[in-house]
């Protein structure tokens, strides 16, 4: 039986006897590659043309993995702005000004990073999440920043003075508002470079932190009754 594709099966051969791959022929003259593997099965290629075939798929196939990284890359871009996007959306409808919902968010916070001993503290190796723990306390119970001090806690090969004038940057804090104490225990391990030990704010009583952990326990079975 003639196929439509019959009159251009001599270039096809050719094509191919000259060392093309299959997937050239098929993109070059159109034809189904199931067409070409059965005019092909008979055609012996050279060692050269072999190792040239070889070599061209190696390098399409790094292509391939380039492109694969690049497409990923751009889909995670794009997921990452969505993301963004959805929680600005959900913050354009709170009110900043109100107390009651920076006090919840500050309870919820403070229930999951917060020292449950002694006085209202928080450790943590984020600048972030201090500053938002420290903005909303002073907001929120008046308390002034005079009245807070901070402690780091660093590996034993860390250089105190530069671990103390960036946690002060960062948060705003006079210098000799921080203390520091290293672990001497940690010595195998060399310290990443923007690893700056963690810093724990103190700067209220026993007062203050049984209200926002009453608030965020009764808030958090609040929301689980509503679920029930």
């Amino acid at each position: 039986m003639v196929t439509r594709w019959f009159d251009i099966k001599d270039k096809a051969l050719d094509l191919r006897q000259k060392g093309k791959s299959i997937r050239f022929v098929e993109k070059k003259l159109g034809i189904p590659r199931s067409t070409l593997s059965g005019w092909f099965k008979n055609i012996i290629l050279t060692d050269t043309q072999l190792r040239i075939l070889e070599a061209q798929h190696q390098k399409g196939m790094i292509k391939g993995r380039k492109n694969a990284v690049l497409w990923h890359n751009k889909q995670k871009e794009l997921r990452i702005k969505l993301a963004h996007e959805e929680a600005i959306e959900t913050l354009n409808q709170i009110d900043f000004n109100n107390n009651n919902i920076l006090e919840v968010a500050l309870a919820m916070l403070y229930l999951g990073e917060g020292s449950k001993d002694n006085s209202t503290s928080m450790g943590n190796t984020n600048p972030l999440i201090l500053k938002f723990f420290i903005s909303s306390m002073t907001k929120i119970f008046k308390i002034h920043k005079n009245n807070i001090t901070c402690e780091l806690h660093l590996r034993s090969d860390q250089n105190i003075d530069e671990i103390i004038k960036y946690w002060s940057k960062e948060l705003t804090i006079q210098r000799e508002k921080f203390s520091a104490v290293k672990d001497k225990r940690i010595v195998k391990s060399k310290t990443y470079p923007n690893y700056h030990g963690v810093c724990v704010v103190r700067c209220a009583g026993m007062a203050v932190l049984r209200r926002i952990v009453h608030l965020g326990e009764e808030f958090s079975k609040m929301v689980i009754n509503t679920m029930d």
